[in-house]
């Protein structure tokens, strides 16, 4: 039996931690916040409730493995199966059109940008369907199996070639597409999580293809649960929690892990698995100090009484600056319960903004809760959007499952190819696999 510290109480630091203890190990969690969750915590504010951060997620198959792995089955815990999502979100521009983005189906995305003009959905299609081959060596070499840049020959040729392409994200789309509202769709993702598109790889587009392929799904009574699903699984797993206890570096001997260090002294270690942003540990911030974080936007979360326009899914204003409303938090008294994220030049109040869009709720607010860039980078201890793309050879830069020290691995949004609950739930699943049974 291993002696595991974890650093990180967010998704990938749950995940990993009770895969790991699963497996028959003797595991620690260590979180620097006053409780766990990470991004996936709620926000509660006088009876509202709203997702802090995903309020749905992509293959939920990730989420399924992690569960199933580690105890009870997911649908077993939340009480019935997840939820498919009709429409992941409706994409409204700047000319007052439209189209409704559906899930998990490629003749209703066609018919769906047939509505903004003949043969667009026929282009959206051959589009998304270049992504499909891409997908498959992802899935293969990267998303699935762990690998590892630092060592010469050890990149499979298929992901090498893969990561070798020159061509960015904004050049490909401006390629595909002769209408500029595909293009704002399919580069939504990217600019969502905090990128520019033209430091963004080309194939990092395969996420439309997700969402045609596997749709979106939702955790009935919202992504929060899932943490606090898998605190109870810590719990029933014999992880030993601390919070309120942040890790100030790692400790090493003869360039092994042994330990990490703390305030409270040193806590010994056969294995640590770093899941927060490594910049934080002297000893791995070397390592990633050509990489920057993924800022996360500007976050308000509304609760709206029962007069309230009602909307049914994601509304995305693809306009200065880019508003989102997301739908779905709890409220009280019949009403209800939105996050906003805005992006760009934010000049104005938010919901002044939104107003100029057409939906002004301003008389029907209740309450609001406002967090700023650097207010969601405090609490949650580090950005939960990963690394910013700058440029393809981003992709080596990033640690993860594996890092250079022996006995430490990397586990999140900063060591996944992506920010989102399976990327960093299957990052989880990597770095267990690398470290096996006890």
């Amino acid at each position: 039996m291993s002696r595991i510290v974890v650093v990180g109480g967010g998704l990938g630091g749950m995940a990993a931690a009770v895969r790991l203890a699963k497996q028959g190990h003797e595991v620690a969690l260590l979180e620097a916040g006053p409780h766990l969750g990470g991004a996936l915590a709620p926000v509660e504010h006088e009876g509202h409730v709203w997702d802090a951060g995903p309020a749905w997620t992509l293959m939920p198959a990730a989420l399924r493995d992690l569960f199933r792995k580690s105890g009870r089955p997911l649908e077993k815990e939340i009480g019935s199966d997840l939820v498919p999502m009709d429409v992941l979100r409706e994409h409204r521009f700047a000319d007052r059109t439209s189209v409704r983005l559906a899930s998990g189906s490629r003749a209703r995305q066609m018919e769906g940008f047939d509505e903004l003009g003949p043969g667009l959905g026929e282009m959206w299609a051959r589009h998304v369907d270049l992504y499909a081959e891409v997908w498959e060596v992802l899935r293969q070499h990267y998303v699935e199996a762990p690998w590892d840049p630092l060592t010469k020959g050890a990149v499979p040729g298929d992901l090498e070639q893969l990561f070798g392409i020159r061509e960015t994200l904004h050049k490909r789309l401006r390629r595909s597409f002769r209408d500029e509202r595909l293009a704002l769709v399919a580069g939504h993702a990217a600019i969502a999580a905090g990128h520019d598109l033209r430091n963004v790889p080309s194939w990092v587009g395969v996420e439309a293809y997700l969402e045609q392929r596997f749709g979106g799904w939702r955790v009935p009574g919202g992504m929060h649960r899932v943490a606090d699903l898998l605190t109870a699984r810590l719990s029933t797993r014999g992880v030993v929690v601390r919070t309120g206890l942040p890790v100030l570096d790692l400790v090493t001997a003869k360039g092994v892990a042994v330990g990490v260090r703390t305030a409270q002294g040193e806590v010994d270690a056969d294995v640590v698995v770093v899941a927060i942003d490594p910049r934080r540990l002297p000893t791995l911030a070397g390592l990633v100090e050509r990489t920057m974080p993924a800022i996360p936007p500007v976050v308000c979360h509304i609760g709206l009484d029962a007069g309230a326009p009602q909307l049914e899914h994601e509304v995305v204003f693809h306009a200065e600056p880019l508003i989102t409303v997301r739908p779905g938090g709890i409220a009280p008294d019949g009403g209800t319960a939105w996050t906003l994220h805005g992006r760009g030049k934010i000049a104005e109040d938010v919901l002044v903004a939104l107003a100029r869009h057409g939906i002004d709720v301003r008389d029907h607010l209740v309450t609001r809760v406002d967090l700023s860039p650097r207010d969601l980078v405090e609490q949650w201890h580090g950005s939960p959007l990963g690394v910013l793309w700058q440029g393809r050879g981003t992709v080596y830069r990033r640690l993860g499952p594996r890092t250079p020290i022996p006995g430490v691995y990397a586990v999140g949004a900063h060591a996944a190819p992506g920010s989102g609950v399976p990327f960093v739930a299957q990052s989880a699943a990597l770095a267990a696999q690398l470290i096996g049974p006890a």
